[in-house]
């Protein structure tokens, strides 16, 4: 397949580069290089010696000799003790580290990007010599350094070994890979479309949001125009979601330890918390997400059949600790909105209830300006269990509920293996914005495992209790996110009911001014947002 060979082609290129890098300097230190959209990175430390923009241009260079000199690439497997030893006495001292990490704490404690460079299991270490370069690798790769299509590196960002900051400070250095020379030279078209389409630069311009120093990165200041614009598109949802029966609810900022112990988000998540501890000794943490809370809310008391399903929904700022490096305009941030909804129902409910979850998604997205959403369904990987909470049967019936669902709605569905939320399967939409650019937008998860964990039930018609399910919706996702991809689209040029100011009256000389603040008085018991310019500025310059 296309999709295998170019993700092949695009991890040799990430090996091609460590190889080059060494090459150029030879007492560098490897971190790990996977394969990301469009491309690939590796993080590397070159010991005195920091790499600038300027470096790129000679990586590059060698990088292609590499290419056209067309090196095997070649798999050998090695006992992790040897693989200790050979990496060992190469002076990678990151390498090292992972392999000593999987022989004493097994796959499960390393991230998939520290799997993907170790490859091999929890007995052996895989390995793929590129001509004179040798390096950790699960694989796959192609055959023939020739075979890898057209390459360019393009930044050098900063990055923490092991997405850690209290460790190493390394440098990744990004390149994009494409099978031919045209097709990269198309992508580097949008790229240059998109910086003209910066969220961070027209929402400065249009004067929706701000930063600040004091306040720290990735938290958003919102302007009132920014604010009129959230509250728009957010007022649309919740419009969208009391007709089909929603109910409004609230919830703390902050939770004890124990709620995500409970539902298993403390051990996924526990290092993305914001975590405070009070004076008592008592952990909190700053909310990461809001199921576990809306839990709680259903729990308060013993609903009957009669009384299901019980949909909340709730718009809320949460929290996580993300890496400043990581950080980018609206699209990254610390702080974030969600348009959070959980329905808890009865299994014969799932499917209704997804229904008109489905019918709010489609009809919000007409409204802000984009087409027909593509369809995924985000399904778990078998092979891999120990990601996941809940057991087989469990996930087998709740994916075959979501396949019967997009069976139902009359369309077909992209089958993501691996792409489920650790709690449940998804069914995730895919906008594609106005440069082609796809983006994963809405989303809506079958959640069998979390009611299990919090013992949540209803009374069924013969008085016993009966297991409810939950299902979570989101329709923008994160605001902040959401509002990066809706001003790239339109690059700032709302349609008329969202735009934060509709008219704009401009007065043409002293004599008009009165008439001008007339004007916009009657606009605005009209219910137009409405700017009146009275400066005495020209025409031409107002």
């Amino acid at each position: 397949m296309k999709e295998d060979h170019l993700h092949a082609m695009r991890h040799s290129a990430a090996h091609v580069l460590a190889a080059a890098v060494q090459k150029l300097y030879p007492n560098v230190k490897l971190g790990v290089g996977p394969v990301i959209e469009n491309g690939f990175f590796y993080d590397v430390v070159v010991p005195d010696h920091q790499l600038t923009e300027g470096d790129l241009k000679n990586i590059q260079k060698e990088m292609q000799g590499i290419i056209n000199r067309g090196a095997e690439f070649r798999r050998e497997e090695m006992s992790l003790e040897k693989a200790i030893g050979f990496f060992g006495e190469k002076d990678q001292d990151f390498k090292v580290e992972l392999l000593k990490d999987l022989k004493e704490r097994g796959t499960t404690k390393i991230s998939d990007e520290e799997l993907q460079d170790v490859g091999g299991s929890v007995d052996t270490a895989s390995v793929y010599y590129t001509g004179d370069f040798v390096d950790l690798c699960r694989g796959p790769h192609v055959e023939n350094s020739k075979e890898i299509g057209a390459i360019k590196l393009t930044k050098i960002a900063g990055a923490y070994w092991r997405g850690n900051s209290e460790n190493e400070q390394m440098q990744r250095i990004y390149g994009l890979a494409f099978e031919t020379k045209e097709d990269l030279n198309e992508h580097l078209k949008i790229l240059e479309e998109a910086k003209k389409r910066d969220h961070r630069k027209i929402g400065q311009e249009l004067d929706l949001f701000t930063f600040s120093e004091l306040v720290g990165p990735g938290l958003i200041l919102w302007t009132p125009k920014g604010t009129v614009l959230r509250n728009l598109l957010d007022g649309l949802v919740w419009k969208l979601r009391k007709e089909k029966g929603y109910d409004r609810v609230e919830i703390p900022h902050i939770t004890k330890k124990e709620l995500y112990e409970k539902s298993g988000h403390w051990e996924k998540f526990s290092n993305e918390l914001f975590r405070i501890t009070t004076r008592e000794g008592h952990e909190f943490a700053m909310k990461p997400m809001n199921c576990p809370h809306h839990t709680q809310i259903f729990d308060r008391k013993l609903f009957s059949y009669r009384d299901m399903p019980q949909r909340y929904a709730n718009t809320t700022m949460c929290y996580r600790d993300e890496q400043t490096g990581e950080l980018h305009g609206l699209s990254r941030v610390r702080g974030f909105t969600q348009d959070d909804a959980h329905v808890f129902c009865r299994f014969t409910q799932v499917k209704e209830e997804m229904m008109k979850i489905w019918d709010i998604i489609e009809t919000f997205y007409q409204a802000v300006g984009f087409g027909d959403l593509e369809v995924h369904l985000s399904l778990h990987n078998p092979e891999e269990p120990e990601k996941y909470l809940g057991s087989p049967d469990v996930w087998k019936n709740a994916e075959a509920q979501l396949r019967s669902i997009v069976e139902n709605r009359g369309t077909t569905a992209i089958e993501d293996i691996g792409e489920a939320a650790f709690y449940g399967p998804k069914i995730d939409f895919i906008a594609k914005d106005a440069i082609g650019r796809e983006w994963q937008v809405a989303t809506i998860q079958l959640d069998m495992n979390m009611p299990e964990r919090f013992d949540l039930t209803c009374i069924d018609e013969e008085g016993n209790k009966e297991r409810v399910v939950m299902v979570h919706a989101a329709v923008m996702g994160s605001l902040e996110r959401f509002l990066s991809i809706l001003i790239e689209h339109h690059v700032g040029a709302f349609p008329l009911w969202l735009s934060p100011v509709q008219v704009v009256l401009a007065s043409v000389g002293e004599k008009h001014i009165d008439y001008v603040k007339d004007v916009e008085k009657q606009l605005l018991a009209a219910g137009i947002r409405v700017e009146a310019n009275v400066s005495s500025d020209t025409i031409g310059s107002k």
